[in-house]
């Protein structure tokens, strides 16, 4: 089941992603489905969760010896997994919980936690800082970047040509790391 909705969503976006479809490829009933996972909520959740740890786990192999390195890599390995996993990516950030629920802490957590890395090679560059504007600083830069490789990868509007992006990404980097005056060594 899980490698059917996978895949629908990896080839076809989220919208695409039916109940009745996942249960004919998995040769069981539409019950079978929401008896594993509880709802269509559950099924989409899984995978999200999935989807955001092996982000995190791509993120975490960032060198970290040179921090300004470190931030680039990051951005790369973003527009790397983005690339590689655009529907995946992004039915993680549009999925809408049926009936208005809550999106589960849990999710959240990992994203944070996946916005996070950025934190110790901004602190790092950003010494003279107080820790809560770095930790804010961080979810800005990830965030943009966010922004930066999904309206790219859209090819829609004002999107960044994808064979410009990591440039772009780069050029971001630093002009944001000049615009807060980053003085550190970061090392």
């Amino acid at each position: 089941m899980l490698d059917t909705a996978r895949r629908v969503i990896a080839d076809k976006g989220l919208i695409f992603l039916k109940v009745r479809d996942v249960a004919e490829a998995a040769n069981c009933s539409i019950g079978s489905v929401y008896n594993e996972f509880g709802d269509f909520d559950g099924l989409i959740l899984t995978i999200n969760r999935e989807t955001v740890r092996r982000l995190t786990e791509k993120l975490r192999a960032v060198p970290s010896a040179d921090a300004r390195t470190q931030l680039h890599g990051l951005a790369a390995g973003y527009l790397e997994f983005a690339t590689l996993n655009a529907n995946l990516l992004r039915s993680l950030f549009e999925h809408r919980m049926e009936q208005d629920r809550p999106f589960p802490e849990d999710i959240l957590n990992m994203v944070m936690e996946a916005f996070a890395l950025m934190y110790p090679p901004l602190f790092r560059l950003l010494p003279d800082h107080d820790p809560a504007e770095v930790a804010l600083i961080a979810r800005t830069m990830f965030s943009a970047v966010h922004g930066i490789i999904s309206l790219g990868l859209e090819e829609r509007m004002v999107a960044v040509p994808p064979e410009k992006l990591r440039q772009q990404l780069a050029q971001f980097v630093d002009a944001q790391l000049a615009g807060l005056g980053a003085t550190g060594e970061g090392r």
